[in-house]
This record gives C-alpha cells, sequence and structure tokens, in this order.
C-alpha cells in the first residue's frame, strides 16, 4: 500500500484525484481510479493500488476515458427538437429552457392522464439510478424502468428474486471482496474450486464482480470448471470446461445434483441442520441422469460427473453465475438448481465459498430513499405483475406490459418518457422494432446521455448533455454493496454538460419540491449517507468503507428479522422444496424446460433455420452499447462479429471476415463472421448493441441501427411461468453469404 494521501495532491507537475469510476461513460464496476489533470484537462487514467476493490487494475475503457471526454461527437448543450420526430434538426437552448419545457410537458401529462402516463427509463447507470426512481416516485408514476423495457427481467432480477425467495438474501462467490485486506485476511479461504456458470468476468466484470479476482484465485490454486458454449480465455485455463447447448443450463445442473446425491457426496450436516426439501430434491434428480441430461446438453457423460465429483470434492468450492442463465424462457428453476448444488455440498455463507452480499445490512440502508413512496393507489396502477408473484414480491412489474401500453393505450395511455443513460431501442430490449414503434407514439420524450444515440435521435424531443464521471461528485457503492466510495470531480464538465445527480435534482424541484428539498447535490449526498454517519467530505477524505462482513450468518441470527438462527424465509432454512413456489402455483422443485425454439422443441423450424443462435457476450472494447466511437477501443473491435465453427463456415462458403447475413423469423441483421474452434458447429454467437456513430444520423438510417443489432433477431413478451427470464441466448437462426438468398 502506499503512504496515505487526502483525496487529491500534485504530482510531476500534474494535479491527481483520487476518485472512482462510475457512470457515465457506462460501467458495472466501481474501480478506484488516480485521474491527472494539467491546466484543467484530463491528461491520464491509472488504476489506483490503494482501493481494495481493484487494487490499481483498470480495464481499457478506463484508461482511454480522455478519448470519451474530448471526444469532438459528445453532446454539450441542451438542445431541442424543431424538425419532424427523426430528422436530425436540432436548436440549442438553455438549461432553463430545457428543464422549464420538460417540467412543464410532464407536469401537463399527469394533471392530463395521470402521472400513471409517464415511464421513467434509466439503463445500467450503476451511480444514478436511486435518484432516477426517486424522480419517478416523487413525480407519481409507477414505472421505472431500471433497464429500459425490460426492467432487468432478462438481467440481474432473476437471480435476485429467486435467491430471495430460496434462501432470503442474495450470493456471490468469495474472492475476498469484503474484506480491506483482502486475500490476506486471515478468515478468507482460497476456493479449491471455482465454477464460473454462464458468465466471463474477465471480459465483462459483470454486477462488480472483478475478473481479475479469478486469476487472483488461480495463482493461489483454485481450479476452474467453466460452463460456456464458447470456448473463453478462462474455458482454455479450467481444469474441465463444459461445452453446454445454450439454454440447457437447467438440465446440466440437475445432472450435477443426480451425481453428487446419488453418490453420496453432499454434506449431511448442513442439509440436516439448515435446508428443507431434500428428499423431495432427491426424488426429482432422478429424472435427470448423466446418460439423459449428455443428451440434452451435447455434454459427454463422462465430463459431467466428472464435473460433479471434482464440485463436490473441492472443500471450500464456489460458483459464480452470469446473465446467462437468466436469459432463458424459464430461468428460475434453472437458478433454483444452481443455489440447491452449493447449499447440498456446505458452500454456503462460508469462507471461500458462495456468500451474501452485503445488500442484506449495513450500506446498503443508504440506497433506499425509503422517505418517499408510491401511494397504494399509484402502485395499483402498475400492470402486469398481477399474475407473476415473483414480480409483485419484488415490487416490479411486467415491463413488456408497458409496451402494449404504449402502443395499444390501454388498460391507461402511456404519454411520455424520461430516458437517462440508456440507448432503448438498440441495447435495452428484444424486438427493437416493436421497441421503436412504442416509443415513437410518446408525446414527449427527454433522453439524457453523453453523445447522440439512435435512441435519442429518433425519440427525443429534448436531449441533454451528461457529465462524465471525472466532471462530477457523487457516491459509489460496489454492486455487492460492500465497498462505499466518492466519485470526485477533477476537472470542469466540458461546456455545458451537467451531473446526472444535477439534473434529477433540477427536474425533482420543478416537479415535486417538496420531494428533492436539497439547495446542492453535496447537500443531497450527505443526506443519503446520514445513517452511515459519515459526511460527503469525510468519505472523500477516508477513501473508502467497508461494511461488517461476517461468516455464516445463519448461525448467528444475522440474517433474518427476527434474529434467530437460519434463513429469511418462511421455513428458515435454504429451501431446495420452495414452500413460496408451491403457494404460488409454480413448481417448488428444480426442472427443464427446451427453449421454445429448438431443434427438440421445433424440429421443423430447424430445417430452415438449423443453427443455435447465442448472443451477448461481453468485450474489452465496449459497455454494451456505448464506445462505439470511441477510436481506441473501436479498434480493438472494429466490426460486429457472429463466430461459427470453420467446418459449418466451409458447409456455408463462408470464408472469415466474410459480411454475413443472420436471419430468423424473429428478423435479420449483418454481421462480419469470425472463424472460431472455440464454439459448436451447430452454435453461432453474435455480439450485441451495434450501431455506427459514423453513418447518418437521422431517419432512416439511426446511425445504421438497424443494419447489425442483434435484438432485431430477438422475441418480447418470451418470459416463462415466473414472468421472469427472456429465451436471448438460446435462439434458433441460419446464416448466409450476404449477396445471396
Amino acid at each position: 500500500m502506499h503512504e496515505k494521501r487526502t483525496w487529491t495532491w500534485e504530482e510531476d507537475g500534474m494535479q491527481v484525484v483520487r476518485s472512482t469510476a462510475r457512470t457515465g461513460p457506462g460501467c458495472h464496476e466501481g474501480c478506484g481510479v488516480l485521474l491527472y489533470t494539467k491546466d484543467g484537462k484530463l491528461v491520464k487514467v491509472e488504476g489506483n493500488p490503494d482501493f481494495p476493490f481493484s487494487q490499481g487494475r483498470l480495464c481499457p475503457r478506463c484508461l482511454l476515458l480522455p478519448e470519451v471526454v474530448y471526444h469532438p461527437d459528445r453532446l454539450q448543450y441542451p438542445l431541442l427538437r424543431v424538425g419532424v420526430r427523426g430528422e436530425g434538426k436540432w436548436k440549442r437552448i438553455t438549461w432553463e429552457e430545457a428543464l422549464s419545457t420538460a417540467a412543464d410537458k410532464l407536469n401537463n401529462l399527469r394533471a392530463q392522464f395521470g402521472a400513471e402516463s409517464v415511464i421513467f427509463c434509466t439503463g445500467t447507470q450503476r451511480d444514478i439510478g436511486t435518484y432516477t426512481n426517486r424522480l419517478a416516485t416523487s413525480f407519481g408514476s409507477p414505472h421505472q424502468l431500471s433497464f429500459g423495457p425490460l426492467l432487468g427481467q432478462a438481467c440481474y432480477l432473476p437471480r435476485v428474486a429467486t435467491s430471495i425467495i430460496t434462501m432470503g438474501g442474495f450470493a456471490v462467490a468469495d474472492c475476498s471482496q469484503y474484506f480491506p485486506d483482502r486475500y490476506e485476511n486471515p478468515g478468507w479461504k482460497t476456493p479449491k474450486c471455482i465454477v464460473l456458470w454462464g458468465n466471463t468476468p474477465t471480459a465483462s466484470s459483470s454486477d462488480g464482480f472483478m475478473g481479475y479476482w479469478i486469476t487472483d484465485c488461480m495463482k493461489r490454486g483454485s481450479e476452474l470448471i467453466v460452463i460456456d458454449p464458447r470456448k473463453t480465455w478462462l474455458a482454455t485455463r479450467a481444469r474441465i470446461w463444459l461445452q453446454i447447448r445454450p439454454g440447457t443450463d437447467s438440465a446440466l445442473a440437475l445432472g450435477m445434483l443426480n451425481v453428487i446425491i446419488n453418490e453420496k457426496l453432499y454434506d449431511e450436516e448442513f442439509i440436516r441442520d439448515w435446508t428443507h426439501g431434500f428428499d423431495e430434491l432427491k426424488r426429482r434428480v432422478q429424472e435427470y441422469p448423466p446418460e439423459r441430461v449428455a443428451e440434452i446438453t451435447w455434454i459427454p457423460k463422462e465430463q459431467i460427473i466428472a464435473a460433479a465429483r471434482m464440485y463436490a470434492a473441492s472443500k471450500p468450492a464456489a460458483i459464480q453465475w452470469g446473465v446467462a442463465v437468466d436469459q432463458t424462457k424459464e430461468c428460475v428453476p434453472t437458478i433454483h438448481a444452481i443455489i440447491s448444488l452449493w447449499a447440498i455440498t456446505g458452500n454456503m455463507d462460508v469462507p471461500g465459498g458462495n456468500v451474501f452480499t452485503g445488500k442484506n445490512f449495513g450500506f446498503g440502508a443508504f440506497f433506499q430513499w425509503d422517505d418517499i413512496t408510491l401511494s397504494d393507489e399509484q402502485r395499483k396502477k402498475a400492470i402486469g405483475a398481477e399474475h407473476y408473484p415473483l414480480l409483485r414480491m419484488m415490487n416490479h412489474y411486467k415491463g413488456e406490459a408497458v409496451l402494449d401500453q404504449m402502443l395499444t393505450g390501454s388498460p391507461y395511455p402511456i404519454k411520455g418518457a424520461w430516458i437517462q443513460g440508456t440507448n432503448t431501442f438498440v441495447c435495452g430490449s428484444g424486438d427493437s422494432q416493436r421497441t421503436y414503434d412504442a416509443f415513437k407514439k410518446m408525446d414527449f420524450v427527454t433522453v439524457v446521455d453523453l453523445f447522440m444515440t439512435p435512441t435519442a435521435m429518433a425519440f427525443a424531443d429534448i436531449v441533454l448533455p451528461a457529465a462524465a464521471y471525472v466532471e462530477k461528485d457523487g457516491i459509489a457503492v460496489t454492486d455487492g454493496m460492500s465497498c462505499l466510495a466518492t466519485i470526485n470531480k477533477a476537472i470542469d464538465p466540458v461546456a455545458e454538460c451537467k451531473a446526472d445527480a444535477e439534473i434529477i435534482l433540477e427536474m425533482g424541484k420543478r416537479l415535486n419540491p417538496e420531494a428533492w428539498p436539497w439547495k446542492s447535490t453535496r447537500e443531497m449526498f450527505n443526506a443519503m449517507l446520514a445513517r452511515t454517519g459519515m459526511t460527503f467530505e469525510e468519505l472523500r477524505e477516508k477513501g473508502f468503507a467497508y461494511d461488517a462482513f461476517e461468516y455464516k450468518r445463519y448461525e448467528k441470527g444475522l440474517l433474518r428479522l427476527d434474529k434467530k438462527p437460519g434463513f429469511n424465509t418462511p421455513t428458515g432454512k435454504v429451501e431446495l422444496f420452495s414452500t413460496a413456489f408451491k403457494q404460488w402455483g409454480l413448481d417448488p422443485l428444480p426442472y427443464f424446460e427446451e427453449p421454445p425454439e429448438s431443434p427438440v422443441s421445433t424440429p421443423e423450424m430447424a430445417q430452415d433455420y438449423p443453427l443455435i443462435l447465442t448472443t451477448g457476450a461481453k468485450t474489452n472494447a465496449f459497455f454494451h452499447s456505448e464506445h462505439r466511437q470511441i477510436a481506441s477501443l473501436r479498434r480493438l473491435n472494429p466490426d460486429p462479429l457472429i463466430e461459427i465453427h470453420p467446418e459449418t463456415a466451409r458447409k456455408l462458403g463462408i470464408q472469415d471476415g466474410d459480411w454475413v447475413y443472420i436471419e430468423n423469423t424473429h428478423g435479420r441483421c449483418r454481421q462480419k463472421a469470425k472463424l472460431t474452434t472455440g464454439i459448436h458447429p451447430k452454435v453461432v454467437h453474435a455480439q450485441h448493441g451495434w450501431w455506427f456513430p459514423e453513418k447518418a444520423g437521422p431517419e432512416p438510417s439511426l446511425f445504421g441501427a438497424w443494419e447489425s443489432n442483434i435484438n432485431l433477431l430477438l422475441p418480447s413478451g418470451w418470459t416463462g411461468k415466473s414472468g421472469l427470464g427472456y429465451p436471448f441466448k438460446a435462439q434458433m437462426c441460419r446464416v448466409y453469404k450476404k449477396g445471396e438468398s
């Protein structure tokens, strides 16, 4: 560790500001950064070695922040649409004009149609989502669309909801991230085995789980089991790589449970004392012998057995999952089965196992804004969740139902939208055409972003320029809610850009001044931090603050509201047989269901669309649909890529680098072929979030948003019985060279 310093100092003729990388531009993580400035300009960004959560490591997106901040195409002034929507004609206006106009429009919609007629959308903007949600609630709208129309129902929410139902909280792999002294902490143990399930953390670091934690653990002895249709970099380093057929993860988990249970490789004491429904689970997994699971998943039986034995025999062992387990139609039983794996092996909340995150206590409490709530009358107006108890339990509703309302006006009209930090129809939902049509019907739309996106060009009446994190103060909480830090302003915003929190505070004062009593964002931050006992200035000087953390909290009464030992579930145990699912008419045990379109469920479709299409794996170059205009990052990934096995490409007459069409019954787009033996011959993988900032912005081009966007091939409305999950990673398609039919 370096000598303790304050949050800013001089070094080699430059001013250095210690900060935290949070949106914008977009980021999942919350890495510690050192921002070097000279003469009021950002010169370079380096990792902060004194920040325990990231320990000085940074991805290219952080290192190249100066290119984002000073990009010539960056939005710099508030804009008012003066032409036809989508025509690309704008007028520069003042902030006062922009905010007053937007407030007048939204207040008029509320007076005429009710607050429920306006939706509030925010993307994966981890330091502003809480502000946008408060803006929606204080306005009176029940529509807080955290990730665009999907509301997270195909990303993270399924894992959170299922975990809360079956074990009373959310757990992740323990890589010592909950300790300031990290790997040196005497209470932590290196996992002997880490299972990476549908997740490549070295490329995504999703949900605040840093990819290099895995390599750090490997250096300390951890061995990997990687479950992925693609041979990732980590898969090449794994002891076992299970190349799974997309959409069959639940069958694999049940097959592993079959081996572990039938060979009695489980933790008898933990099962006896802390689980509910083991006998029922034991009967269920008999339906999934390794032979049957091998047929379903395309994984050799011997590999399934070897992986189950390796995981069960490793003490401790951890499973780190990704969005792939959310993006199947019946994702809840998949998640339930994976939770059952770590429960029956006794890897629950132990050092080096799967541990509860800090969201259940401590600093997480400051995030809630519990002084502003919707009235019962307004809450009931959030439609779409009435048939889905899991959504009701999470105070969510069905995002697809909102799109239906936008298109039909039934059961009541939706007329306006506030969109902040989300490129909605390119990246935030399936069936881009339907999403486009829905937002086109809005009477008034405001978009806040760093750049003019296809979403802003197509829908916005007012566009507001957002500041980058180097240009603002803020509060950063790592996604595991273990570490709290500040975002510290290093330079003045470019031109007239404003921080997201400042924009929302000013809008809040115009929409509901009683809910936004603070004179400045600094006052607001201090109010948010009040429960921690620190002011913004104190936290900034401190550098970071870690939440209290203990293992085996279930033994100490630290998980239940009544303070009794056990888990915060109806039975007080990890529910392998879910009493809540049974009550709601859902299967109380894990099970497998074929994807709605697959070689098995729709063999007639497979004749015309013989390849399985999986999508969405992250790259180090981009964050979802962001960064396409950043030259240094674009050089890392110049074109949208579809990965194809060489043998499959040979049969189709496709060579490496050919532009090809990907097509199914839902739509078509074009991408460039990348031949690789790291994918199954019957599977292709397409990148997501593609648009082309270098192309024409106005309609009909919208920066090429209709050309290579894989969301054009993804359906909408295909959730499972729980209301959660979409089959985005298991569709059928065909691929052919551009110019052929």
